[in-house]
């Protein structure tokens, strides 16, 4: 599992003074989530090189999966106390994040966590981006969801 985007043990990420809110993409595969990892760091990194952007794809095997153990890891792992935004690909990236908020988490924490029915790439992309700001909680999650309208001009 790569583990981007984190500051060195018991950093504090933040922007002004306020802590970032984190990103956790959450794909069948490994890959998928490590590609699009390096895509969402490289554009928020710009703006905030502490930002926490962390993959957790594919089952514990090495096939294609979920694992909501690694999600929950994973979470654990993005947020700096302004809470977590996970991006999911399909529905059982769905299931195994809720599984993990609800039953893997610090009710703390679980509280600081919300999963984005965006569109995954530009999804993540984009909260990363926005979390990058300094935005909270609910506006990167606007962002991320926000993005499943985005026009990408196709017809012009």
């Amino acid at each position: 599992m790569n583990r981007e985007g984190s500051g060195t043990a018991g950093d504090v990420e933040s922007v002004g003074g306020h802590a970032l809110v984190g990103v956790v993409v959450a794909s069948h595969s490994a890959q998928v989530a490590d590609g699009l990892v390096e895509m969402a760091l490289q554009m928020a990194r710009e703006q905030a090189p502490e930002i926490r952007v962390i993959a957790a794809g594919g089952a514990i095997d090495g096939s294609l999966g979920e694992d909501p153990a690694r999600i929950a890891e994973a979470i654990g792992e993005a947020d700096a106390g302004a809470g977590v935004v996970v991006v999911v690909d399909f529905n059982g990236a769905v299931h195994a994040s809720r599984f993990a908020i609800e039953n893997l988490l610090d009710p703390a924490l679980a509280e600081r966590v919300r999963i984005s029915g965006g569109p995954l790439v530009e999804g993540a992309v984009f909260a990363a981006v926005q979390a990058s700001v300094g935005d909270n909680l609910e506006a990167v999650l606007a962002t991320a969801e926000a993005a499943s309208s985005y026009d990408k001009h196709v017809a012009d």
